[in-house]
């Protein structure tokens, strides 16, 4: 079941995001994406004045033909890679056509962004229009109305999906169909499948060495269910270590929604060194020694890695052995549910 987020949060995100100074506070992705649109509405407002009063035409005419040069643009930057047999020589306009994708982006989400963008162009183009002439004329006032409640719809879904991505903290933006290193057909499914996966003890972990992409595969893996609007969470071992170690009922941070029990997707990063450290510092037994903080075993901790899915990254491809495997199934994870890949 998805840990939704509830409309009190929601509105107290819109109040911070509001209120404070970036340059001291930082940006959230939020805030980003707010900046970003209002951005459009100004994109189609502003081209709409200027066409107004450089080529003499009508308000009407002026934001019709803005929003037509819009929509041919983010149709271009669309299915320019799609529809062109060549390759783009330059990334100014749009990404370079890829003849193969190791995962296939998806195209819908890309089109309703988009689609979602082209409209508060729009917006801005009717908002000018309706400034010069007011509510005179009826089929603008029907396109301002029809964007509005569209733009209400779309936005609550991209500001939502900003706050899934963002309290994911992810270590940097990356959809997993940028992932362009080399992996097996076989391992590629095992991926496909932790994606679709609608239960929860699911356990994916991930071997290989130096620069093999296992951690932008792990991210990639985590932002696709973020945007899917699971409660997702990034951690590095060390802090994974230090939260072993807090009581279940200790209060939220301040910049939490959820933390690693909250999380419904777990992503365990750097539980071992890659190249050219070749040893393994943390064994199985030592990580298994701090879940149950060096004593008996630790009931809720077992019970909370149990009752989420987690991909753990473990490091170098010469330390996959079912040692690890054997650890979790020690603590009460069936062994159907644990998947490995080695890159």
């Amino acid at each position: 079941m998805k840990n939704h987020i509830s409309v009190k949060r929601i509105f107290q995100q819109i109040k911070a995001d509001a209120i404070g100074k970036d340059s001291h506070r930082g940006i959230t992705l939020t805030y980003a994406w707010l900046a970003n649109q209002f951005g459009h509405i100004s994109l189609g407002f502003i081209p709409s004045f200027l066409v107004y009063q450089l080529f003499d035409v009508t308000p009407l005419k002026s934001a019709l033909y803005v929003s037509l040069f819009w929509l041919c643009f983010e149709a271009y930057n669309f299915l320019g890679p799609l529809l062109l047999k060549k390759e783009s020589q330059s990334d100014a306009v749009y990404i370079p056509k890829k003849s193969n994708y190791k995962f296939k982006p998806k195209w819908l989400n890309v089109a309703f962004d988009t689609f979602t963008d082209v409209c508060f162009f729009a917006l801005g183009a009717c908002l000018f229009c309706l400034s010069m002439i007011g509510f005179e004329n009826k089929t603008i006032n029907i396109v301002f109305i029809v964007l509005f409640i569209y733009l209400l719809i779309a936005g609550r879904y991209w500001f939502i999906t900003k706050m899934y991505q963002f309290y994911a903290r992810f270590p940097f933006q990356f959809r997993l169909s940028q992932w362009d290193f080399n992996i097996s057909k076989g391992q590629k499914d095992i991926v496909d499948d932790f994606l679709s996966a609608t239960d929860v003890g699911n356990h994916l972990l991930i071997y290989g060495n130096l620069n093999t992409g296992k951690t932008s595969l792990g991210v990639g893996i985590l932002n696709e269910l973020s945007i899917k609007n699971y409660a997702c969470l990034y951690v590095n071992a060390i802090k994974l270590y230090n939260y072993l170690f807090k009581d279940e009922n200790d209060v939220l941070e301040a910049h939490e929604i959820w933390d690693w029990r909250g999380a419904e997707f777990l992503m365990i990063d750097d539980i071992n060194p890659t190249d050219p450290i070749k040893e393994e510092l943390i064994k199985p037994e030592k990580l298994l020694s701090f879940i149950d903080n060096f004593g008996k075993p630790n009931c809720n901790n077992r019970k909370t890695l149990q009752n989420k899915n987690v991909i753990w990254v473990l490091g170098n491809r010469e330390i996959a052995t079912d040692s690890w495997a054997a650890m979790l199934i020690s603590m009460g994870i069936q062994q159907d549910k644990i998947s490995t890949i080695i890159l």
